[in-house]
């Protein structure tokens, strides 16, 4: 063990700051340290998990009382086929630094989550998904190898035509197969940085999947909704869908410099009456209806705008609640979620519905499914909050739908088995020596 590989005590939070603990860290900056420090976090005893951004929202990056293995040191990019668009890297590299290497080259990440704020580790482990699933798929579709190393020092290269079995358990695994050390992906071409948008008002949510449907073909496609709008407007919002403009600039960063939230909001700045009136003035707003273009990152990542956002909700944190209803449910299942938050009050001005398609997902615990996804922030008020997104379980429970681990903190595990009914299968692939908080909750046996 190196002065680079040593260990450290410190307190990890989880983006959503409901979650946090002790671990005991290791924070190799060079492959090479990387076996030193998973034995050495194995021989402490309690497991260990890997850590990149720390943008998941609950307990899934959290191994309490246990190990953390921080990749975001080991950031380099170790092969990049500018003809091809073929790109290996170690694991740690963010998206934002990616795009920086990428974008000014004319290539794309094939799909991207809503931050750039997240390593490519993060991205294969919680298999994210985009504006641009219902072509595309989810990030594991377009990942071509992965070197994962497990417990007992073993270095696996697997892909969709080696290893294949270790290979769908990694891809969504939740970093818990081993430690994913590096990760080759194709890209997509890019002739600009610009996108070109058109946002369009809607008044009820009806219109949302006739919005969908006449914009099948459109590349990305996304909804915001207002939560607390009630009958004959429940559900209403502004669709938004755009597709790379054919030409412009490759810049990988546009004009200006992100905002930053420098302290913790007061406790109660969000709720129902100040996000009632946010809701009613961006419904509203000039740019609710819009038609021309933007640089990727503002219609990609509108909340990387304001660094540290997550601090808006106080020191009390927050609730990400995202689920999947399946194509013959969501119309009915839809409403009925929209309706019992609007009657709860519970506050959530960072509410978004999307259509999936139908691209198979690529791992046995993939979130993204046909259907549609509604995705909600709330402010954590205890109980009340609680007993909120208890009443959701069982509406989602009922449709035949699944919660999304990488944004769960709470979930309880017989709706994690009910939707994801692979987790046997996944569970034989798990190392050992791996462990999170979520797994204990849902699905160690």
């Amino acid at each position: 063990m190196t002065d680079r590989t040593m260990l450290q005590q410190r307190t990890v939070t989880s983006w959503g700051n409901v979650r946090k603990g002790r671990h005991l860290t290791a924070a190799p900056a060079f492959r090479d340290d990387v076996p030193a420090a998973v034995a050495a976090l194995v021989g402490a005893g309690n497991g260990l998990l890997p850590y990149g951004l720390g943008r998941s929202y609950g307990d899934s990056c959290l191994n309490v009382g246990g190990g953390l293995i921080e990749t975001t040191r080991l950031d380099r990019v170790l092969a990049f086929d500018t003809e091809a668009g073929i790109l290996r890297a170690e694991a740690g590299l963010s998206l934002d630094a990616l795009h920086r290497i990428t974008v000014p080259r004319g290539w794309f990440v094939p799909v991207t989550p809503g931050t750039r704020f997240v390593t490519l580790g993060g991205a294969v482990a919680n298999d994210v998904h985009g504006k641009n699933h219902h072509l595309a798929g989810s990030f594991g579709c377009h990942v071509r190898r992965l070197a994962l190393r497990r417990s007992d020092g073993t270095l696996m290269e697997c892909g969709p035509d080696c290893e294949t079995g270790l290979f769908r358990a990694t891809i969504g695994g939740l970093g818990l197969t081993g430690l994913i050390e590096s990760v080759e992906i194709t890209l997509v071409p890019l002739a600009s940085a610009e996108v070109e948008v058109e946002n369009i008002p809607f008044d009820r949510l009806e219109a949302f999947f006739d919005l969908s449907a006449d914009s099948a073909d459109w590349p990305y496609t996304v909804a915001w909704v207002d939560c607390l709008a009630r009958p004959p407007h429940l559900g209403r919002g502004i669709f938004s869908r755009g597709r790379p403009a054919a030409d412009g600039p490759l810049t990988a960063t546009p004009p200006g410099r992100p905002l930053t939230m420098p302290l913790e909001a007061p406790s109660g700045l969000i709720n129902g009456l100040t996000v009632r009136a946010f809701n009613a003035l961006y419904y509203r707003r000039p740019g609710a209806r819009y038609c021309g273009r933007s640089h990727f990152q503002p219609f990609f990542y509108p909340l990387d705008g304001i660094l540290r956002w997550n601090r808006m909700y106080g020191a009390a944190g927050f609730y990400q609640y995202q689920c999947v209803v399946p194509p013959d449910t969501a119309r009915t299942a839809v409403p009925r979620l929209l309706d019992a938050i609007s009657r709860a009050g519970e506050a959530s001005f960072l509410a978004v519905l999307k259509t999936f398609g139908d691209v198979p997902p690529p791992g046995l615990l993939s979130f993204p499914g046909p259907g549609t996804t509604l995705a909600l922030d709330f402010p954590n008020r205890g109980r009340s909050t609680l007993r909120l997104m208890t009443a959701l379980d069982d509406i989602v429970r009922k449709a035949g739908g699944r919660l999304y681990p990488a944004k769960d903190a709470r979930m309880p595990a017989d709706l994690f088995r009910s939707g994801y009914p692979q987790w046997r299968a996944f569970a034989e692939y798990r190392d050992p020596a791996f462990a999170s908080d979520l797994w204990r909750r849902v699905g160690a046996v």
